[in-house]
């Protein structure tokens, strides 16, 4: 028997990961975790649009990042667009698949990632009935239980659907680089998706629900588009410096700065610390590449899950 040669060229990283021609939409791609996804895409030659509430903060952001991306050497790098949207409307989702469509023949994937907290609560230390009650009860309003999860959970219902067919359209395309990705929707969730401790998402229990929710849209969704073609997978991250975390600490590049003793003044423990835009763009990296991902949802936090009580 004669040997058989082997090409180890396709397992290559520097092929295994070369974006060029991938379209993507990352929401909340011009901060925090979103643009640790983002950036790590353009650096890989994708042309990403990013979505967010303010149009001049999202060119600001790109055009930073586009600038980094012509020194790439070899032409490698790709591009960043901004498009602002408020993605908890179902009508803006429609808008945005529309407005993408008019520019792009396809959609490789569509980063559900915007996300946002908030009626975070200082649980009673007395334990009865009414000092719940006050505490939780009587501190959280119904429109911000509302905008979280309409932010958080429902957004990304509509915008999924709405950009079905720019996802279809790449995989149904003849054009070669539409052959080397399979289209592919991906959830932010969140650890606290999971968790049984309130402290690890700051006691905000609409954020918790909300992450919940999303969680169990990503399997369900992947089971629903299974005929289509086109798989629905998540990340949950733990604890990473984002506007989120630290509040006004974010850098004109969207890069959050931490002040010392931060870890240690923390309500709950991270055994890995902060996580990175490295761990943050790797993991994103591996699901645009891997066909054979489809209705999970990727813990990425640090090992805190292992410390504190959850059901992941």
């Amino acid at each position: 028997m004669s040997d058989v040669p082997i090409d180890l060229s396709e397992q290559r990283a520097a092929n295994l990961f070369d974006l060029r021609g991938v379209i993507a939409v990352v929401t909340g791609g011009g901060t925090g975790i979103g643009l640790m996804i983002s950036s790590t895409l353009v650096a890989n030659g994708a042309t990403v649009y990013i979505v967010g509430p303010k149009q001049e903060d999202l060119d600001r952001v790109a055009k930073i990042y586009n600038d980094a991306s012509g020194k790439i050497v070899g032409e490698q790098g790709g591009k960043m667009i901004g498009i602002a949207g408020d993605v908890s409307h179902k009508e803006e989702a429609k808008r945005l698949a529309q407005e993408i469509a008019s520019r792009e023949p396809y959609v490789t994937v569509l980063f559900n990632n915007a996300g946002i907290t908030g009626a975070n609560l200082k649980l009673p230390s007395t334990n009865t009935a009414e000092a719940y009650h006050s505490a939780v009860f009587d501190q959280i309003q119904p429109d911000q239980f509302t905008n979280i999860l309409n932010t958080n959970a429902v957004g990304p219902f509509w915008l999924t659907f709405a950009f079905l067919p720019l996802l279809e359209k790449w995989k149904n395309s003849e054009e070669p680089v539409t052959k080397r990705f399979v289209p592919q929707v991906v959830m932010t969730s969140s650890m606290n998706g999971w968790t049984k401790d309130s402290s690890t998402g700051g006691k905000s229990f609409p954020y918790l629900f909300s992450k919940s929710a999303l969680g169990h849209a990503t399997s369900s969704l992947a089971h629903e588009l299974l005929p289509l073609g086109v798989r629905v997978n998540g990340i949950a991250p733990g604890l990473f410096p984002t506007e989120m975390t630290l509040p006004g600490r974010s850098s004109e590049a969207g890069i959050t700065q931490v002040p010392p003793n931060y870890l240690s003044n923390l309500q709950f423990h991270s055994p890995g610390g902060l996580g990175t835009k490295r761990d943050m763009g790797a993991l994103a990296l591996c699901l645009v590449a891997n066909w054979f991902i489809n209705g999970e949802t990727v813990l990425i936090d640090g090992g805190t899950l292992l410390k504190h009580p959850s059901s992941y």
